[in-house]
């Protein structure tokens, strides 16, 4: 019992010791820049060796992952992505599934656009990070994939819509740009843009 108990605590507090790099990684990237924030740096202010952030994330790079998946995640208990694919278990139809994709947008673009943006604006200096973005861009085409396919699957797409289209136009309404051209930019209110993204996803596939 109490080796039990030893390895849920250790395992907590390395969680938290986690957490605590990738709250610290994010906040000194959008502070200071990518290219000015060092490894060193953020372990000074996590309060551990340099080695301990280049075996858990490898560097960089694999913090801009961590705060990516981070922030992904929206708020509360459940991920902003099990609750999307909650949204195909029942009978909900095409208008609903999407009006609620535009609700969990106001959750998670604020928290993952900033960084994918910095990364970006520093990808035009720095190869690595020109790797990372298309990765990223890749995943994220890759999941509105899933979702397109979903709701044709549901009967939900228009005639005439195919998958692949669907896909580009999710991938589209959910990128980061277009949340800085609204909301960062013009200074959209977030309900403002999700209403936006919300009937411009409807009129291109549903209606």
């Amino acid at each position: 019992m109490n080796r039990r108990y030893d390895a849920s605590g250790r395992k907590a507090k390395a969680q938290a010791q986690h957490d605590q790099i990738v709250v610290i990684a994010e906040q000194n990237f959008l502070q200071q820049g990518y290219a000015s924030t060092t490894v060193t740096t953020i372990a000074d202010a996590a309060g551990v060796s340099v080695d301990t952030i280049y075996k858990t994330f490898g560097g960089k790079p694999g913090l801009v992952r961590a705060i990516r998946d981070r922030a992904l995640l929206g708020r509360g208990p459940v991920p902003a992505e099990r609750r999307s694919d909650q949204l195909h278990d029942g009978h909900l139809d095409g208008h609903t599934i999407i009006h609620a994709w535009g609700a969990l947008t106001t959750e998670v673009a604020p928290r993952v656009a900033p960084i994918l943006l910095l990364v970006r604006d520093a990808s035009l200096h720095d190869p690595e990070l020109g790797s990372l973005l298309q990765e990223m861009d890749a995943q994220r085409l890759q999941r509105m994939t899933v979702n397109a396919a979903r709701l044709a699957n549901g009967g939900h797409l228009r005639n005439g819509v195919a998958v692949g289209a669907a896909a580009d136009i999710l991938w589209i309404y959910s990128s980061p740009e277009l949340y800085e051209l609204l909301v960062v930019r013009q200074g959209w209110a977030l309900d403002h843009y999700a209403r936006f993204i919300t009937d411009a996803m409807i009129h291109a596939l549903l209606e």
